[in-house]
């Protein structure tokens, strides 16, 4: 019997689908693939830490139900999602003579799904694909709301497409097997959500942590929340033309951050995530927008998560401040070439705010840089 502990609903119209939130979904999925899209061959993409580690249960349970598929194997690491790598994965399902109503699989982190899903959307002018995430950022938050692309030489996530998925499978087992690093940076993810307009959850989290981290109810729960929390936000604006980008606090900080690093270990995205939610907040306040009060609590809240939370716990010798301001520039919340940043008047009020100052930015970025 499959166990399903939450189940959230996206209703996007005939883009609708759910998300099973359980332990053993890698395990059953053959049947629930078997039973909600009948007929259809798979074409699996992954990276080859997740292959060794879980693959091995997808294949088995595909294997079961007799359902046909083709593997796609990549390297592992955020400049994954590159062109040459979408190329192999395109490549690839077009050798497997994987049709138009065939299905691809996502199974991996957010640099699987991101890359898998645009892959998708773009091979046979559009085919469908499952989401499988077993990274604790993927599951709650890049593998929902139908966000898929590449990272470009001038920045991250810069080519893409808005396609959703069919179906997410998100096994929560599958978290036991991540670094405690790599869990930690997923956690900054969820974090985010308390941030924006939910301080009840932030709350919530702050007396849960330890639970979520040692892989208790609590930790379930909060994928389910999360991931609930999106579906309402992509229901509302799918397309990120408004409220969605509340979706990217921190984000603007942290993919300059990103790309300044080279997409390395150094900095993993929800590492960057937590220094450049901090960074919101500590402008916020700059600005006089919101109390600097607030800063000490979230920091003290990711710290707790062991998360680097300012720029000098990055390793390394970071670029010029005018690198950062460049990719900057380069964000996808950019208008008309004003700055668009997700500010916040306290916890729980993320607010966006166009035509920033991109000179009270470079300041603010020197004063952060500063010894």
């Amino acid at each position: 019997m499959t166990r399903i502990d939450h189940t959230v609903h996206v209703a996007l119209g005939e883009r609708a689908y759910d998300i099973l939130i359980g332990p053993t979904l890698l395990d059953d999925a053959g049947p629930i693939l078997a039973d909600r899209f009948p007929g259809r061959r798979y074409g699996i993409v992954t990276d080859r830490t997740v292959a060794e580690a879980q693959l091995p249960r997808l294949t088995r349970s595909l294997d079961a139900a007799g359902l046909g598929y083709d593997t796609i194997v990549l390297p592992a690491g955020e400049s994954t999602k590159s062109y040459a790598n979408l190329e192999t994965v395109v490549e690839g399902l077009l050798a497997a003579r994987l049709e138009r109503g065939d299905l691809v699989i996502a199974l991996g982190g957010g640099v699987i799904g991101d890359l898998a899903g645009f892959a998708a959307a773009i091979t046979r002018r559009g085919m469908d694909f499952v989401q499988m995430p077993t990274s604790l950022l993927a599951q709650v938050d890049s593998s929902v709301g139908g966000k898929t692309g590449i990272n470009s030489p001038h920045g991250k996530n810069l080519v893409g497409a808005f396609h959703q998925p069919k179906l997410v499978l998100a096994d929560l087992s599958a978290l036991d097997t991540l670094p405690k690093r790599q869990f930690a940076a997923g956690y900054a993810e969820v974090a985010k959500y308390g941030l924006i307009d939910d301080p009840d959850f932030f709350d919530w989290l702050d007396i849960n942590l330890d639970e979520i981290f040692a892989g208790g109810p609590a930790r379930g729960e909060a994928v389910a929340r999360c991931c609930a929390h999106k579906a309402r936000v992509v229901i509302e604006d799918e397309k990120e033309n408004g409220v969605r980008a509340l979706l990217n606090l921190g984000h603007t900080f942290g993919h300059a951050l990103e790309k300044d690093t080279g997409y390395s270990d150094r900095l993993l995205h929800g590492e960057g995530v937590a220094i450049g939610m901090v960074l919101a907040h500590t402008f916020s306040a700059r600005l006089g927008l919101a109390p600097g009060q607030d800063i000490g609590r979230v920091t003290s809240h990711l710290k707790r998560a062991d998360l680097p939370t300012t720029l000098a716990d990055i390793p390394g010798t970071l670029g010029t401040t005018d690198t950062l301001m460049t990719a900057i520039a380069q964000d996808k919340k950019v208008q008309r070439g004003a700055l668009t940043f997700i500010l916040t008047h306290g916890i729980g009020k993320a607010f966006i705010e166009r035509n920033v100052d991109p000179n009270k930015v470079r300041t603010f970025l020197e004063e952060m840089r500063a010894p």
